[in-house]
């Protein structure tokens, strides 16, 4: 008699499902129809229930829009708790403006005004040929060294500032500024609260300084371990350069203990409300692509603004107070984490609406997800026919696999919002190894009714078995 493989039975078993499934579609559409069409239906079935009115799809659209006018607000303000509370986050901000050539050149430049203001060494130089040319020195001799004087002073205008440079570009000064950086944190949070006493100073008008006196105290003692002991008389200068200008930090001040609160809170407040616009939808699947894609256009804002703000940022500052390359560099390093941020949370946010769109009764999805299933059905059956079967443990993942890929979605968002500083890396790596676990499990679990592998081959008539 006829027999039938192993393959040959899966295929009629899977195709009898599809029919079967197809059937019971098409009676529960008839049964709806029906039913929506005549309050006494003869069938007997209840009216269904209505949907959602407008008002829900309404309120959905209000909580979507919030949510994603939120979601800047959060990022800045869970930059600035970072900032203000933060300490290994603020020096890893600042430490690299220390090895900036620009940055470099300018402390440099602000340090030799510095010097030369509080130390005359033009008239030190003429002292010192007076000194020698009043000893008795020949004409000759005295009109030598008269002329020296200018060549002499602008000589040591250029020790002074090599010392200062190779200072300013050496290692030990970058140390020194990346542990003066953890030590002044506190004194950031105290120039948030107004502290006069702060080593960053912000001015009515805005304008942030930084102290020079710890730079030139070390360059001081280093003209004076070399011999120039003329750099005794460079005192104590209580000098501060300005490296910024921004009419909006006062008022930063008075909100400073908003912003750290706002900090912990608001970037959740914002998913809060994104998360509410699709509970509430009238179609859940539309609403979590429009919050995912209404997330992702709020980040793209973001991004471009701090572009056209670089731009404003450095237009803005003045020459005289810092050159156009140090505040472009300043403005790079007080955003970049922003930035980083808001080019992840893009990344996320279209990454979801295109998981919510391939997971939506959508036809196009619903045709690649029964592609899929076809792929994993084939590989499965192959490892099947080669020996390889997950046996019990696969029917138990198939029984269970709603829970499982419930599981691979929220370790995936966990990672996304808690694992910090959130990178694009990070975003796309999650992604990938959550479609990949998602579809190891797609093949590992084990429909009911397949064959362990190695059976023999199953009749087709009752006769055949005899």
């Amino acid at each position: 008699m006829a027999r039938l493989t192993n393959a040959d039975l899966q295929q009629r078993i899977l195709a009898l499902e599809a029919e079967n499934e197809s059937l019971r579609e098409s009676v529960a559409a008839a049964e709806v129809a029906l039913a929506a069409s005549s309050p006494d239906s003869p069938l007997g079935s209840p009216r269904p229930r209505k949907g959602r009115g407008w008002g829900w799809a309404l309120l959905s659209v209000v909580l979507v829009l919030v949510g994603a006018l939120l979601a800047p607000a959060g990022l800045v303000a869970g930059w600035a708790k970072t900032q203000l509370t933060d300490t290994d986050g603020f020096v890893a901000t600042y430490a690299p403006l220390a090895r900036d050539a620009g940055v470099q050149t300018f402390i440099t430049d602000q340090t030799m005004v510095v010097i030369q203001e509080n130390v005359d060494i033009p008239a030190i130089t003429s002292d010192v040929v007076d000194g020698i040319t009043s000893l008795g020195t020949g004409p000759a001799a005295t009109r030598a060294l008269e002329a020296l004087k200018g060549p002499a002073a602008q000589g040591i205008v250029t020790l002074v500032r090599s010392s200062v440079q190779g200072f300013v570009s050496s290692d030990a000064f970058a140390q020194v500024f990346e542990q003066a950086l953890r030590v002044s944190h506190q004194q950031l949070v105290a120039t948030m609260q107004g502290d006069r006493n702060a080593a960053l100073a912000v001015a009515s008008d805005g304008s942030i300084g930084v102290q020079l006196a710890p730079i030139i105290a070390q360059v001081r003692q280093l003209l004076i371990d070399q011999g120039l002991t003329f750099a005794s008389a460079i005192p104590a200068v209580d000098y501060t350069i300005t490296i910024a200008q921004d009419t909006s930090l006062p008022t930063v001040q008075a909100f400073y203990g908003l912003a750290v609160s706002a900090g912990a809170w608001l970037p959740w407040i914002a998913l809060l409300f994104l998360a509410a616009g699709v509970v509430v939808a009238r179609r859940r699947s539309t609403a979590l692509i429009a919050a995912a894609v209404a997330l992702a256009a709020a980040m793209l804002v973001v991004v471009v603004a701090f572009a056209v703000g670089a731009s404003v940022f450095t237009a803005s500052v003045s020459p005289s107070i810092m050159p156009a390359g140090v505040a472009s560099t300043v403005f790079a390093t007080l955003t970049q984490s922003m930035q980083g941020t808001a080019v992840a949370v893009l990344v996320l946010g279209l990454a979801v609406a295109v998981v919510g769109w391939l997971g939506g009764p959508f036809p196009v999805p619903r045709r690649l997800r029964r592609f899929a299933a076809s792929g994993a059905d084939a590989v499965r059956r192959a490892g099947e026919r080669a020996g390889l079967t997950t046996g019990a443990v696969g029917s138990w993942m198939h029984r269970q696999r709603l829970l499982l890929r419930v599981a691979a979605a929220v370790i995936a968002a966990a990672v996304v919002l808690f694992v910090r500083p959130l990178s694009l890396g990070l975003i796309v790596w999650t992604l990938v190894l959550a479609v990949l676990v998602l579809a190891i499990l797609e093949v590992v679990q084990r429909p009911p009714g397949e064959a362990d592998p190695g059976s023999d081959d199953l009749p087709v008539e009752e006769g055949a078995a005899s």
